[in-house]
């Protein structure tokens, strides 16, 4: 939200939908004729910077000083959406206490530390845009809802820039693509050039909180300006040689969503060109949901879907009902989770380590019985 604005900007009701309501803070501790501004006011975060945040308060728009909230784990940083507890009365005011979160979108950093990053808080949709100007990557399109749902929020798939893809023929297959790896989520066509698709998207999020979410260039910000009605986030064309975004957005915003629409807020969200996994096991079972129904026909229960008898899962490719790729990007995606979960948890570590020698013992052991014994000189 720029500088200018936060006075004057006019909230509708619908932001305070009964799904984000924050619980009501205690007033045990205040005077009963205090003068003036009761000292506590809750307040939804609509910015973070550095050492300080934007809240829109029941007495208008604040900005305080979070110093008092710092923690040393980094998913407990202020971050865009939560609900937070204001001494209003503070010269100057600053963030008593954050409420605790009902969701939350988590990536991992690129970071050695294997930290995780907190995107958007106490979300209800988390819109997935991707863009129809270049190659559709369907893994990055299954990693985004693996985190998505892992959120607790529920995802959208919004296929940007459907003008650019005038060819129906094209266009439908491209969204046949897009819904086999995303099964059980609203796939949508959206083109924020021409209006197509828009309203039916803003019907599909109404009401709530929403993420925007994707990679730089997939049109994020034109796309929030369509929903917004309004120039609210800055534009720029993608660069033609590679259809690479220029990180036009740099801070994650809420911004309301207008009453005719249904209301709501929209927290736009900057480029990510890094999305790791982050806890996402349960996200993986819904992305992969006919696998993991797949998998419940195995005739081992620890079945790895590789080369075991009576694997329903190979046996789903074999025939061609499930695709190769989507095998292929679940094994990856398992892989990853189960590395980041063994760097962060030491247990998990040794466990996975006694499980790599107990295989290698069995490979030796195999190989020793196929050759048959030595024969002694």
């Amino acid at each position: 939200m720029r500088g200018g604005d936060r006075s004057e900007r006019r909230w509708p009701p619908s932001f305070r939908t009964p799904s984000s309501s924050p619980p009501s803070p205690s007033r045990a501790s205040r005077p009963a004729t205090a003068p003036g501004p009761a000292p506590d006011v809750p307040g939804r975060v609509v910015r973070v910077d550095r050492g300080q945040c934007d809240l829109v308060t029941p007495l208008g728009t604040l900005r305080a000083d979070t110093e008092f909230v710092v923690p040393r784990d980094p998913l407990r940083v202020v971050c865009t959406g939560d609900w937070a507890v204001v001494d209003a009365t503070g010269n100057p005011p600053y963030v008593r206490a954050l409420l605790p979160r009902r969701t939350a979108f988590v990536r991992s950093t690129s970071s050695k530390r294997s930290e995780g990053q907190v995107l958007a808080a106490n979300v209800e949709h988390a819109l997935i845009a991707v863009s129809l100007a270049a190659e559709v990557d369907l893994g990055r399109i299954e990693r985004f809802l693996s985190l998505a749902w892992s959120s607790g929020a529920q995802p959208v798939l919004v296929l940007t820039k459907a003008d650019l893809v005038p060819d129906e023929t094209t266009r439908s297959h491209l969204l046949a693509d897009a819904a086999t790896s995303a099964p059980g989520v609203p796939v949508l066509a959206v083109s924020a050039e021409t209006g197509e698709g828009v309203d039916e998207l803003a019907a599909a999020v109404a009401g709530g909180t929403t993420a925007l979410l994707g990679q730089s260039g997939a049109g994020k910000s034109t796309l929030a300006n369509a929903l917004l009605g309004r120039a609210a986030q800055t534009v720029r064309t993608v660069r033609d040689r590679d259809h690479k975004g220029r990180h036009t957005t740099t801070t994650r915003n809420l911004l309301p969503l207008p009453a005719e629409r249904g209301g709501g807020v929209l927290i736009d969200t900057p480029g990510l060109r890094g999305v790791g996994l982050w806890d996402a096991e349960d996200g993986l079972g819904h992305t992969f949901a006919e696998i993991e129904e797949l998998a419940a026909d195995c005739r081992f229960a620890d079945c790895a879907h590789v080369a075991e008898p009576g694997c329903a899962v190979l046996a789903a490719v074999e025939s061609g009902t499930l695709p190769e790729r989507r095998l292929d990007s679940y094994r990856k995606l398992l892989r990853e989770n189960a590395r980041l979960a063994a760097r962060t948890d030491a247990r998990l570590r040794a466990e996975q380590h006694r499980e790599a020698k107990q295989r290698q013992a069995l490979g030796r052991h195999m190989m020793e019985r196929k050759r048959g014994p030595r024969r002694r000189s």
